[in-house]
């Protein structure tokens, strides 16, 4: 038997050194291009994202990346490049254009992007999002040249929802910010929840300005009286401004989710299962710090790029673009199956998460949740009912 196996390794040994004298060596160039968005005012220092959030995902994807590239002659780099204003911004990925890159990581906002999405019209460029929620890409203001990484607002909706109707938790308190961002995840979650048959049975906005760390107590169980019973609190604070004083201090004893107590996310430091310790250890040692929802949207935009190059030996970006909104690519992502793009609005598949803030609660979609392509596809919007058709 020993010298079966002995053999069997020298022939893979053999073949896989002729593929490496025949393949030509390949160098790919990626860049990471954020544009500095100032911190809400009165965030805690709890909740503010390290300022290289994304940007160290996608390094540790260039580190993972280079680690199987090397025996196929193939090295990936990467770029990192903050702006802090719009015109330097879009001027450097001109620049970047005009010295042959083709392949840009993107965090900025949906303004931005829209930007950068008409800057890219006829060329040859791969873009991914990597921070940006917002519905309205995925659904009306369709970007056909950027590719999103970073789950939808209405993909952490649906998550939620269909948790709260496994577990029949039918009658939702909704509670909102008076930002326009908490109004957009408020917006989503109603969505959410006449989709999945949940009943919201009162709507309630915080614009309050007391300090809640005196006052929580007293002020919240009033705030959160209703006349009808409620199951849970769905509560939209994008900032954190009162979010997180909510659970334990509602007037009924009820649940939490959305923005504070049970959350839906792409990834958290809680997930263990399908190899992901490995990965958050390495991240840990790289970053110093955890892995957050933003480095691992880094994380999938740069190993999107590599696997495809691994693929078809090849760094042309319009053979790249092809083959990753096509139905042959599959990413292995650390979520227990292969994730896939959307072809009719570029969004990541993937199943979320539902954390609090040190456990891993559930994953959705929830069992029994069925779809024709991809119970995947129950999570955002499905092709029939999003606008965008994006095809190349």
């Amino acid at each position: 038997m020993k010298s079966i196996a002995s053999s069997m390794w020298l022939f893979f040994l053999s073949l896989f050194s002729c593929f490496n004298a025949l393949a030509s060596p390949i160098t790919l160039d990626i860049s990471y291009v954020k544009l500095a968005q100032q911190q809400a005012p009165g965030v805690s220092t709890l909740f503010k994202k390290p300022e290289n959030s994304g940007y160290m995902g996608a390094k540790l994807a260039i580190s993972d990346s280079n680690t199987t590239g090397k025996f196929l002659q193939q090295h990936f780099t990467l770029n990192y490049f903050i702006a802090t204003k719009t015109a330097q911004f879009l001027d450097y990925l001109e620049e970047e254009y005009q010295q042959g890159r083709r392949i840009f990581i993107l965090e900025a906002p949906l303004t931005q992007l829209v930007q950068v999405d008409l800057w890219a019209k006829n060329k040859p460029v791969l873009l991914f999002n990597v921070s940006e929620s917002a519905d309205e890409l995925r659904n009306t203001q369709c970007l056909a040249s950027v590719f999103h990484t970073i789950p939808s607002d209405a993909m952490k909706s649906d998550a939620l929802a269909q948790w709260l109707l496994y577990r029949r938790m039918n009658k939702v308190l909704l509670i909102q910010g008076s930002k326009a961002e908490d109004l957009q995840l408020a917006t989503s979650f109603k969505r959410a929840a006449k989709r999945f048959g949940l009943k919201i049975i009162d709507e309630k906005q915080w614009d309050f300005n007391t300090d809640l760390r005196r006052s929580a107590q007293q002020e919240i169980p009033l705030f959160t009286q209703t006349v009808k019973d409620y199951d849970v609190v769905y509560v939209a604070d994008q900032s954190k401004a009162f979010a997180e004083f909510l659970p334990f201090n509602t007037y009924l004893p009820r649940p939490v989710i959305g923005s504070a107590g049970l959350e839906a996310l792409a990834w958290h430091s809680a997930i263990e299962q399908w190899g992901a310790t490995q990965l958050q250890n390495r991240f840990m040692q790289m970053a110093d710090r955890k892995m957050n929802e933003i480095d691992f949207a880094g994380y999938l935009a740069v190993r999107s790029v590599a696997q495809s190059v691994h693929r078809l030996h090849s760094n042309t970006s319009s053979e790249l673009i092809k083959y990753i909104n096509s139905v042959d690519f599959e990413l292995a992502a650390y979520k227990g199956r292969k994730l896939s793009f959307r072809a009719w609005s570029r969004q990541l598949r993937m199943p979320m998460a539902l954390v609090h803030p040190h456990a891993l609660v559930s994953q959705s979609p929830q069992p029994g949740m069925l779809h024709p392509v991809t119970e995947l596809d129950t999570l955002g919007f499905d092709a029939q009912e999003s606008q965008c058709e994006l095809s190349r």
